[in-house]
């Protein structure tokens, strides 16, 4: 491999110009650049979001750019002079070393062209920096070389789906973590009984431990469909070219190009058994959204719950209390407020809103091929971005450190009609309504009447209110009374 440095360093070099044409005409770009005249119609041309391709992107496209050139030597069409330079440029753009000359704005015509074209580029010109010449020899490596045996039109998408696995495997990652706190406040606050509620209102109880492993469980679901979804991203058409017939690129080639891009990226990739299918139909990326959507609808009602739970500390539920994190108020002193689980809902929003851009974008596609994806790539891989660091500030930040406002809880235990529901089985319907009724007429604690009604003593009131009787999966006591109807236990 070529060694990896620049091979200029002359002020002189730095600014003088060197002159590129295509079939529109000609550009004069800085010498040390090493993008071409593609990119710079592109930055012309695409002045939209301000930002460049996404990064994982850039680097897939390594990748994709790399198992090409290692089938073209192998087919006898790249001296091993060129191919040791343009193996060591797209090692150092896999690394994440040449991001900063990817500069093609994220949204852009042509499907994709401009990136391609800026990858191209880039690789190109760095491949000659590595053999001592200067950018834009490209008599000695063009731009088209590196993009010999290709189209846009498959190196594109295979890219973006070769992104979006390794996102994914992060994210998942972020998820089991998030899970995996949840879980612990399922263990450590599982003594904790409270009152449940159905419709913003009292209901019946529960413990916190319970709210928690509900919330696990919840996540836990979202892991594995984040794990299963990537199979849908496995079958890439890398080798069908314009429209997946195949066309300007030989038979051993396409053959052969998806093996040596399972080997770089050590992903189990597949070339699609259809390949005109798989270049104009974009279905995959819409099913692995509506699995992101899912997950940021699991975090965005876990976070409303929490902010509900802890709403306070004085005036509100304040049956837990997250870690605060900053102050709260410019005007206010002493306030906290919940800003993890609010940065983690906007998320659940954007995400949303990322989703209904695939939606939209897939379903405009024309024909042999889909124009629209640029913005699936940038929806796509920056909604798992946003849900993979959404996680990991929701475990770190919030979760991590939930406590129990046990005090808050009992108070409501005590105070509070809802209860009475647990002593039906004891009193009867209508005997336990009548007991909630004098409670709410005199004020009373629902603990406080049933001892002065003679009804249960105060031991024995508070032996039917433990964790384990409050979360008792149906009612014992019945099952005889079920059995002997004939009903299962």
């Amino acid at each position: 491999m070529v060694a990896g440095k620049v091979l200029y360093n002359s002020s002189r070099a730095m600014t003088q110009t060197r002159r590129e044409s295509d079939l529109l005409g000609s550009r004069d770009l800085p010498c040390h650049a090493l993008y071409g005249i593609h990119t710079a119609r592109a930055i012309e041309n695409f002045p939209l979001t301000g930002r460049p391709v996404r990064r994982e992107l850039v680097h897939a496209f390594g990748a994709v750019k790399l198992a090409a050139a290692i089938t073209n030597r192998e087919l006898g069409m790249l001296d091993d002079a060129k191919f040791s330079a343009i193996e060591a440029a797209c090692r150092e753009m896999i690394e994440g070393r040449l991001d900063e000359h990817v500069v093609a704005d994220a949204l852009q015509g042509g499907a994709g062209t401009s990136t391609n074209m800026n990858v191209n580029e880039v690789l190109a010109n760095r491949a000659l920096q590595l053999l001592g010449r200067q950018p834009g020899d490209y008599k000695t490596i063009s731009p088209y070389d590196l993009n010999r045996h290709q189209s846009t039109n498959d190196s594109f998408p295979t890219a973006l789906k070769v992104a979006a696995l390794r996102s994914l495997d992060r994210l998942e990652k972020r998820v089991v973590a998030l899970l995996e706190d949840f879980q612990r406040k399922e263990r450590e606050l599982a003594g904790v009984v409270k009152i449940g509620r159905t419709q913003m209102q009292d209901a019946v109880l529960t413990t916190l431990g319970r709210e928690m492993a509900a919330y696990a469980e919840a996540i836990s679901r979202d892991r594995w469909r984040v794990h299963k979804c990537q199979e849908r991203l496995r079958v890439v058409n890398f080798g069908g070219t314009a429209i997946g017939t195949g066309v300007g690129s030989p038979r051993r080639y396409i053959f052969r190009a998806v093996e040596h891009l399972r080997q770089i990226t050590g992903l189990g990739l597949a070339r699609a058994e259809d390949l005109v299918d798989a270049t104009q139909n974009c279905d995959c990326f819409v099913e692995v959204s509506g699995i992101l959507r899912t997950l940021a609808t699991n975090l965005r009602k876990i976070a409303s719950d929490l902010r509900f739970l802890s709403s306070g500390p004085s005036a509100g539920i304040a049956e837990i209390r997250l870690p605060p994190r900053q102050a709260g108020s410019s005007i206010m002193p002493g306030k906290v407020n919940p800003v993890i689980p609010e940065a983690v809902t906007q998320i659940a929003f954007a995400v949303a809103g990322y989703d209904q851009m695939i939606h939209e974008a897939a379903g405009a596609g024309n024909l042999e091929l889909n124009p629209f994806l640029p913005l699936i790539a940038e929806a796509l891989l920056t909604s798992i971005d946003l849900l993979a660091n959404g996680c990991d500030v929701f475990a770190r930040l919030c979760v991590a450190g939930i406590e129990a406002n046990e005090a808050q809880c009992r108070r409501y235990l005590n105070a509070n009609t809802a209860a009475i529901t647990a002593l039906v089985g004891t009193f009867g319907y209508q005997e336990a309504e009548r007991l909630a009724k004098i409670a709410e007429a005199e004020g009373k604690p629902i603990r406080q009447v049933v001892v002065e009604q003679a009804k249960l003593s105060a031991a024995e009131f508070d032996a039917l209110f433990t964790s384990d009787l409050v979360t008792e999966f149906g009612a014992a006591a019945l099952d005889s009374d079920t059995a002997s109807d004939g009903g299962s236990p």
